[in-house]
Order: C-alpha cells, then sequence, then structure tokens
C-alpha cells in the first residue's frame, strides 16, 4: 500500500526543512565565511569587554529551527485528524471462483 502524497504533505515537509536548512546549514556557512566568533556567545578580553560578536544572532538561527519543527508539530496534528482513504475499497476486482 503506497499512500499518494498531496500538496498539504510536500509543502510541509518543503517548509520545514527549508526552515532547519537555512537555520542550521547556511546560517552556518555564514558563520563560518564571517570568522570567529564561532560560538553563540561573544567573546570577551580579560577586562571583560566584548571584543567580538556572531554575525547572525544565536537567537534568530534557534528560531528559524524552531519554526520548522513547529511546522512539522502542525503536519503531525493535521495528519492525525485528516481522514485516511481506504485504498483497498477503491482498488476492489472481481474475481470468478472455480
Amino acid at each position: 500500500m503506497q499512500q499518494q502524497t498531496t500538496v498539504i504533505d510536500k509543502a510541509a515537509m518543503a517548509l520545514s526543512g527549508g526552515l532547519m536548512l537555512l537555520g542550521v546549514v547556511v546560517l552556518g556557512i555564514v558563520e563560518i565565511l564571517a570568522g570567529k566568533p564561532y560560538g553563540a556567545a561573544p567573546l570577551t578580553n580579560d577586562a571583560g569587554e566584548v571584543i567580538a560578536t556572531p554575525m547572525v544572532d544565536p537567537t534568530l538561527r534557534t528560531g528559524l529551527v524552531l519554526a520548522g519543527i513547529l511546522v512539522l508539530a502542525l503536519y503531525g496534528g493535521y495528519r492525525l485528524v485528516a481522514p485516511v482513504e481506504d485504498e483497498a475499497a477503491t482498488a476492489q476486482q472481481e474475481i470468478t471462483a472455480d
């Protein structure tokens, strides 16, 4: 039994995957190309002065990943309440008995 993907299925997968890839991969590459610091916390010197901060705000990256997870959760909820089409009823064929 193969289940047919609908427009909602494809849109949810594309949107959630795109948001998570943007937050992790794309902005991670931007951070690497921008140079140090690679971590989420700003670099400070011995006096406690901030000497370098990340190029992309870590809350933005986290927000994009969480938005992708939220889209997946909403899609999962939709799939739980959506009616399931019965393929067996639509694909019945008559067979003659011996």
